[in-house]
């Protein structure tokens, strides 16, 4: 079963990790939650909330007299597409290339390199290859 994930622009994204961090949230939670964090107004976070139920990326429970908001996508799903995305748009879909340019910046630590290694090691996408 795979869904598509929408995109979620920035802002949006805010409001998403209020909800996976503690869901099911009423608007007002949402509101004093990433008022906490922004000098955004109480009618933009309902706008965002808004839009996100619509891409139907968020879900509303309306049983109750309060209205509850709850994420329909996990974290990791989303965080997946906005890297394939971002992929695409800026190394054409080329992770190797990412990948590269991240290592001779000397934006991985040796450490980071080590784990990739191991990640790759463990991860053969080879056909034929078992590890």
């Amino acid at each position: 079963m795979t869904k598509k994930t929408p995109n979620i622009s920035e802002s949006e994204w805010e409001i998403m990790h209020v909800l996976w961090e503690k869901s099911p949230r009423t608007a007002s939670e949402v509101i004093s939650s990433i008022q906490e964090k922004t000098d955004w107004k109480p009618k933009t976070i309902r706008t965002l909330l808004d839009r996100l139920t619509q891409k139907k990326v968020v879900g509303v429970n309306k049983d109750q007299r309060v209205y509850t908001f709850y994420p329909l996508y996990s974290q990791e799903e989303c965080q997946r597409a906005e890297a394939h995305s971002f992929i695409n748009r800026i190394y054409g879909g080329a992770l190797k290339s990412m990948l590269v340019q991240f290592i001779q910046e000397d934006s991985l630590s040796e450490d980071d390199i080590k784990e990739l290694r191991s990640i790759l090691d463990k991860n053969p996408k080879e056909k034929g290859t078992k590890k």
